[in-house]
């Protein structure tokens, strides 16, 4: 069966939640029996989010291939089951560099290049590839908002594709906002009607409007909206704000919006069966108790760039029936104003991966409070080094531990580069990996656990497979007196034995991993790190208030 395409586009301003949107209703489509997929299409001029501070940008979702993607390709494999790939992101910058290479090397045989044929064949030539004949629907996600001048090119590509591809397998959804003005007690439909026809001047008619707002948008407004904006009433979809976004499918659904689009496409299929994401919603609306995460970063003034973490702790508590509360908390204000006025009162504490030095010696510090306080500690990529930095100083009696990324020449460092690291023969460490990215260790690779291990145990198998992005490793030839003091290396890359994974065991739950288990977690079924901490946290809750 020819695949079909929906095209997704945002109005009026951003961060409406366009990737919210698209991933919940890709989750519908495929609670319908459907193959799906989706893409997202960025506009701006960076290769890659890689470099982008995630202060501006948020994270850096990481694929199982080792892609360096937005972070709404997180959204979307938490909400569907299809794992994202390197073609399911790309940018602007992407396609440029793509088409310059070629005019460089004489690929178009001296012909003047313009963004128009192509940057805009360029665009659908990689949408296509992407369209796979193992998917029945392609959503693609164009990011950005209408009337952006770095999103003509994109827009323009899907105008073309509509024509080309057939309308009757293409679908335009165009996302706006429909503000409430307290003054005068009304929503306003303005801003959309002008919204749409900004697209309509670019050559796309929209078919299908979802409309956000703070509170649901009544019949008659709709009417209005159908109206002026030539879409049919049964087309426009309120979408108000709710308290988790998982409850978005079923919002989507119960207006009709996926049986629209399976009539629209032809599509014989059942009714969704959303009994999964009603499972999901039941056990975050009826806790049993709660817990308190500090999460110690540098990234701290924009949450998303801590996105997958954060979701990652709300599905461990959903399936433990838990509330988590999240306290985002500046490693620098660790520094500054001391444990006391910072991680007081929290029962488990997490520090996540990060690059440079500023706020470094704050996240030590809380490793060292969580470490002498009990109190449950995971440390994901950075929070693994800075975990084993503390140790080191600390109890091994190593007080000038440190990693050359911080201080390129310290006397005693136990995290390095690979090439700067030895193994406890004296022997320089290599690693080959077809994800070793640049000097990065990339996607999807292979760890081996120890059996009898607390990460083992929690897992239940010796044999995983996680997400990488780090550059710097264990020193090995510097562990001797770090295992002696009692800090366990319980999980090995399955090359050349890098460290992945330590615990302290005279602690009840202390672990720290090199790779990025938040990228695996979904609400449906958490992971099992996730999960495994936010008993432990609740454990510590129980203990702590029977002391006092």
């Amino acid at each position: 069966m020819k695949i079909n395409y929906i095209f997704v586009t945002g109005g009026v301003v951003s961060s409406l939640g366009k990737g919210i949107a698209t991933a919940s209703l890709a989750a519908v489509l495929e609670a319908r029996g459907l193959r799906v997929t989706i893409m997202k299409l960025d506009p701006y001029i960076n290769v890659d989010p890689g470099t982008i501070s995630p202060v501006q940008h948020g994270e850096v979702f990481i694929t199982e291939d080792g892609a360096e993607t937005d972070l709404d390709l997180g959204h979307y494999e938490r909400f569907i089951r299809t794992k994202m790939r390197h073609h399911n992101n790309f940018t602007a910058g992407k396609i440029y560099a793509d088409i310059l290479r070629k005019e460089r090397r004489g690929d178009y045989l001296g012909a003047t290049i313009q963004i128009i044929p192509h940057v805009t064949d360029t665009i659908k030539k990689w949408i296509i590839a992407g369209a796979s004949v193992e998917y029945d629907v392609l959503l693609v996600e164009i990011g950005g908002t209408v009337g952006d001048i770095e999103s003509l090119p994109f827009l323009e590509a899907i105008r073309q594709m509509v024509i080309e591809v057939n309308k009757e397998k293409t679908l335009c959804i165009h996302l706006t906002l429909v503000p409430f003005i307290t003054a005068s007690g009304e929503l306003k439909t303005k801003p959309t009607q002008h919204s749409v026809k900004e697209l309509l001047s670019i050559g796309i008619q929209p078919d299908i409007l979802i409309c956000r707002s703070d509170r649901v948008i009544s019949n008659s407004e709709r009417k209005k909206i159908s109206l002026f904006c030539n879409v049919p009433k049964q087309a426009i979809i309120s979408l108000q704000d709710v308290d988790s976004i998982y409850k978005i499918p079923a919002l989507l659904k119960s207006q009709g919006l996926d049986d629209y689009i399976c009539k629209r496409f032809n599509l014989n299929c059942p009714e969704a069966n959303l009994s999964d994401w009603e499972e999901v919603i039941y056990y975050q609306e009826h806790p049993i108790g709660e817990v308190t995460v500090g999460i110690v970063g540098k990234y701290i003034e924009l949450a998303d760039a801590y996105k997958s973490i954060t979701e990652a702790l709300k599905h461990a508590g959903i399936k433990n029936r838990f509330i988590v509360n999240i306290h985002l908390i500046n490693s620098q204000e660790v520094e500054k104003l001391g444990i006391e006025k910072t991680l007081k009162g929290l029962d488990a504490i997490l520090v996540p991966g990060g690059f440079g030095y500023r706020g470094v010696e704050g996240k030590i510090l809380s490793v060292q409070y969580a470490r002498e306080n009990n109190i449950p500690y995971f440390g994901i990529c950075l929070g693994m080094q800075v975990a084993l930095i503390e140790f080191a100083r600390h109890v091994a009696g190593m007080p000038d531990a440190n990693s050359t990324e911080f201080i390129t020449n310290c006397k005693c460092p136990v995290i390095a580069l690979i090439n700067e690291c030895k193994d406890e023969n004296g022997t320089m460490m290599t690693y080959n990996n077809t994800n070793l990215g640049g000097t990065m260790r990339l996607g999807n690779q292979v760890c081996y656990l120890i059996k009898g291990s607390l990460t083992y145990q929690i897992y239940g198998k010796s044999t995983i497979l996680e997400r990488h992005r780090h550059r710097y490793e264990v020193n090995n030839m510097l562990l001797k007196n770090i295992k002696h003091a009692g800090l366990t290396c319980v999980g090995f890359s399955g090359n050349n034995h890098l460290v992945e994974v330590i615990e302290y065991s005279k602690h009840p739950w202390f672990i720290g991993s090199q790779f990025h288990p938040e990228f695996n977690s979904t609400p449906r079924e958490g992971h099992p790190l996730f999960i495994d901490f936010i008993r432990a946290a609740m454990e510590y809750k129980h203990r702590h208030n029977k002391l006092i």
